[in-house]
């Protein structure tokens, strides 16, 4: 009997993804959407931008209250985690945690909406990330595309930020701004949540999402120590978060020991979660540590 290949299933990602023989590519989850506006609990307003009509890269915008219309805001730009492969930055989850962020620090944050693999391969997600950055900076002379960035951010003060793989792209931006010496825009920090770097052993799950790429130690996206450009990347200040039972601490753990002594001339901090998971903040919302968490992150952000 002929095999059916709607039903066949030629790679399997559990808790990703999988991938029939067909080419039909079948998530284990997938993300809400949540329309844009206010949000009564912080009084942030939220609203969508399309980056690009070629690619239809998007963002989410957080705006704070504006009560003064002149008074401009540290701009935080975000990377949602997901494996690279899931997660929007317009779901419920990240409008929650980033209107909390941005009422909290008194700051504008903007969620980019990068292109998912496997549809997408990498390192188009890579891609995504610089050209939304791209973007940020083209506001730079006050005639950007978008006003309330135009009008309300200072962008003398960027600070990047992502959880998971998420975290892995901000670095990515961060260091590639440096070596391109990027005009308009000032990274003041880098706030790196549960990363998703690679470890010694070939990452299977990786080099499917990006054939281009060793799945290994010897691919700097996977291992900042082995990129040629880290010690030029642009901040002042990192901030590495991890949490105790995740399974991907000993990563975060690594890429704290690579900042410290790789000879980068700014300053590396560390911040560990007890008794908590991977991105619990997202994924447990009761949890009593999410506030220290945020605090933590809030008092980075405006840390002098």
């Amino acid at each position: 009997m002929a095999t059916d290949s709607s039903s066949e299933i030629t790679h399997d990602f559990p808790g990703f993804f999988k991938v029939y023989k067909d080419g039909r590519i079948e998530r284990y989850m997938n993300s809400d959407f949540s329309p844009p506006g206010l949000d009564p609990e912080t009084g942030i307003h939220s609203k969508d931008v399309l980056i690009s009509s070629t690619t239809g890269v998007k963002a989410r915008i957080f705006l704070p209250k504006l009560a003064d219309p002149s008074r401009k805001f540290p701009l935080l730009v975000h990377y949602h985690g997901g494996g690279f492969c899931m997660g929007s930055a317009l779901s419920t989850r990240f409008k929650n945690f980033l209107s909390a962020l941005a009422s909290q620090a008194n700051i504008i944050t903007m969620s980019i909406e990068y292109r998912l693999a496997p549809e997408h391969k990498l390192p188009i997600a890579y891609d995504d990330s610089w050209e939304g950055f791209q973007w940020v900076a083209s506001h730079s002379n006050g005639q950007g595309p978008e006003p309330c960035i135009n009008e309300h951010a200072d962008l003398g003060r960027v600070i990047l930020a992502g959880e998971s793989a998420g975290a892995n792209l901000a670095h990515y931006v961060a260091v590639k701004a440096g070596a391109t010496q990027l005009p308009g825009v000032n990274i003041t920090r880098l706030l790196i949540v549960h990363p998703y770097f690679g470890t010694q052993q070939v990452d299977k799950f990786y080099k499917y999402m990006c054939p281009t790429s060793s799945g290994s130690n010897d691919d700097p996206r996977l291992n900042p120590e082995v990129d040629p450009d880290l010690m030029k990347l642009k901040c002042d200040r990192v901030l590495v978060c991890v949490a105790e039972r995740d399974f991907l601490k000993s990563r975060g753990d690594s890429y704290y020991e690579i900042m410290k002594k790789c000879g980068w001339e700014g300053e590396v901090d560390y911040y560990e979660t007890k008794n908590e998971e991977h991105c619990f903040h997202l994924f447990n919302p009761k949890s009593e540590n999410i506030a220290p968490l945020i605090k933590t992150m809030v008092d980075f952000i405006k840390h002098d």
